[in-house]
């Protein structure tokens, strides 16, 4: 399967492993890597000297392509660009923040750069940053979403028209008919989180991933609006959240509520009640933990068997 991204990334299929954090440590960004897509570390969660490790470890599990992903609003960001920098990283999608201030620093070093947006408008700031690729993430994400509220569905088309960037598709997307439908809405290659963070090689809490098995349709909702848009399974901590915003609290007693470091407490250690819980709408169609070595497998073998299908329309 070739693509522009493929071809920018030098890797075998169009798929990248979400960065998450407390998920995507070096075991799934390898994995993810040596079945053929580019899996990338979630610098979010990892102080300077953890990533540096979890580098290092990449290098030695990996002989493919691979990146870091690196939320903007890190509060050693430069120290971080330096340390990615040094270790010779060659791929890092950004996030969180305008790209146009450390786009050209990493392009001096040899590294490649996608940006993550929510809108068209941002897509288009992107390429006038020069960045290498743009990823576009709908609502239906887990985790930080956009305030915008575009459905992948939506936003995909709309980010197409706006630049002439490779461009990858994510949220929502956890089967190969995913994939091909975003495909053909313009994508060139796909951003999958949420079935990597339930994987076997995911640094998650078994209990974290036991439960979002268990999940159905209804089990996620998108809140703290007025901290920052995040897609949570809903848990006695959610309801919390849900009652305080309902009587218009602001994010100072939001902030408060969730606690010191909630999506830790709640993802890597475990506290499925009080941790801040974070995954994508289509945990309601995961039913087990699996190897990504698999999951990659049925993520090809649904697209061909989508693609033929449409062939025969």
């Amino acid at each position: 399967m070739k693509t522009r991204i493929t071809e920018l990334f030098g890797i075998e299929l169009p798929v990248i492993a979400g960065g998450m954090v407390w998920c995507s440590g070096w075991r799934l960004a390898s994995a993810v890597s040596n079945a053929g897509g580019l899996g990338l570390l979630g610098a979010g969660s990892m102080h300077p000297e953890t990533l540096a490790e979890h580098i290092d470890k990449m290098n030695a599990a990996t002989t493919k392509p691979w990146g870091v992903n690196l939320p903007l609003m890190y509060p050693e960001i430069d120290r971080v660009i330096q340390l990615i920098i040094d270790k010779g990283v060659k791929v890092v999608f950004t996030s969180a923040g305008s790209p146009k201030k450390y786009t050209a620093r990493f392009h001096e070093a040899g590294i490649k750069v996608a940006h993550v947006v929510a809108s068209s408008k941002f897509a288009a700031k992107c390429e006038e940053a020069g960045v290498d690729a743009v990823v576009a993430e709908g609502f239906e994400a887990g985790g930080h979403n956009g305030r915008e509220e575009l459905t992948t569905m939506a936003l995909i088309p709309q980010v197409r028209r706006a630049t002439s960037l490779p461009l990858i598709a994510a949220g929502g997307i956890g089967s190969g008919e995913a994939m091909l439908a975003a495909m053909a809405l313009g994508a060139e290659g796909v951003q999958i989180g949420t079935l990597f963070a339930v994987s076997q090689e995911s640094s998650a809490s078994p209990l974290f991933k036991q439960c979002c098995v268990e999940l159905g349709e209804d089990s996620t909702m998108l809140a703290l609006k007025k901290v920052s848009p995040t897609r949570l399974i809903k848990n006695a901590l959610y309801d919390r959240i849900a009652q305080a915003e309902a009587r218009g609290a602001e994010a100072d007693e939001l902030r408060a509520i969730l606690g010191p470091k909630a999506s830790k407490r709640g993802i890597f250690e475990g506290d499925i009640e009080n941790g801040e819980l974070e995954i994508g709408q289509v945990v309601a169609g995961i039913n087990a933990v699996r190897p990504v070595a698999d999951i990659m497998h049925d993520l090809v073998e649904g697209y061909d068997a989508a693609l033929n299908r449409i062939n025969k329309l």
